[in-house]
Parts: structure tokens; sequence; C-alpha cells
């Protein structure tokens, strides 16, 4: 089972000029390779004149697929120092396209290492940040009598109360960490001395955004 992870919310774009060089940046989320090379692809018809349109990606739980694409820059100038920032970063199924348009002065290589990083850098703060936390959906089945206590008590906890099924019985759905499915379960048993039904009714990620 994939553990919590760091990834981009979405897409997000930015623009920085130095030394009278535009850099355009564009990030996604990408977790195929297939997802990041047509993003990498949209991008490059986008801007068929720019100078260069530099790449890279990094996808898979243990960042098994990497890629870093200079694109006609001094090699190790631009791909890898704009993977670097990811890695940094702890971002997984990302894919960044930064854009050059050549604004007539030389950066060097230090310079151009600078410039793409700081490019990745503003990108990735455009796309915004979110961690993916692996959560149980938590099915509490309990007698009506029993809905008022149940139900105050976890408004009023760190749980997120996802909806209630009106039936025979009452179903209160509650999102519950991964690694809090024990410690939830004894609670509400001890909350409803034993009288509930409770099960994993299923899992996924949900999603923070990094403050």
């Amino acid at each position: 089972m994939r553990q919590d992870y760091l990834t981009v919310k979405g897409y997000g774009e930015s623009e920085i000029t130095i030394s009278k060089s535009r850099f355009l940046t564009y990030v996604s989320r990408a977790e195929t390779e297939q997802e990041a090379l047509s993003f990498i692809d949209a991008i490059k018809k986008k801007h068929p004149q720019a100078t260069h349109n530099c790449s890279c990606y990094l996808i898979g739980e243990h960042d098994s697929i990497q890629k870093a694409n200079d694109d006609g820059e001094p090699s190790g100038t631009a791909g890898v120092p704009m993977l670097e920032v990811l890695k940094k970063q702890h971002l997984k199924d990302t894919v960044v396209v930064v854009t050059r348009y050549f604004g007539g002065i030389k950066l060097g290589g230090g310079g151009l290492i600078r410039a793409y990083g700081k490019a990745t850098t503003e990108g990735i703060d455009a796309a915004k940040v979110v961690e993916r936390k692996m959560h149980a959906l938590m099915k509490v089945s309990v007698d009506y009598t029993w809905l008022g206590k149940v139900e105050n008590e976890v408004r009023s906890s760190h749980y997120t109360l996802e909806k209630i099924d009106y039936l025979e019985a009452v179903d209160v759905f509650v999102y519950v960490e991964k690694k809090d499915v024990d410690t939830f379960t004894n609670w509400m048993t001890e909350l409803t001395n034993g009288q509930a039904k409770i099960v994993v009714h299923l899992e996924q990620f949900l999603e923070f955004e990094r403050q």
C-alpha cells in the first residue's frame, strides 16, 4: 500500500525574467509517464518559437521513473537542476516544463542552473503542494438512540464526518487516517458500550494543502 506523499495540487504556471531572458514555467501532476510526455508535448506546441523547452518529471512511489531534458541548453544546466528541485521538495508524480526565450545575455553554467532551479521553484509554488494521506472511510452502524452522542463526539473530534445515512439503523461515515483506524475503532466501541458495528467502508487518499 502506498504511503502518504507530497505532490502538486494540479496545474500551475509562473514567469520570471533573468538578464532579459524570459523563463515560463508550467507544472502539473502526472501519475504515468505517458501523462508527463503528453504534457511536455503540449507545452512545446504552445511555444514552438521558444529557444528552449526544458523538462523533467518524477513518477512512482519510489521515484522509479525520472527524466530530465536540457533541450539544447549545456548538459546538466537545466533538466537536472529542475529535477533536483522536485527531489528536494520530496514531490512525486510531478512534471515540469521551463520554456526559455533567450534575451541576448548569456548566463553561464552556474547562472543557468540557478535560473532553472528558481523558475521551477516558482512554478511549484504556483501549482501548490499537497500532502496525500491515506484514509479509511469508517462506517459506524448504531441504533438511533446512540446517534446524538456519536455525532456530537465525532463533530468535536479531529476526525472528519463525511455523511450520515438514516436507514433501519444509522450509518455514520467518518474519515480516519489509516494509522488511526484501531484508535478510532476502540474509541467508538467504548463510546457506544460495544453497541456499534464498525467496519472499513473503503480506503482512499485525501489531499491537504501544504501550509
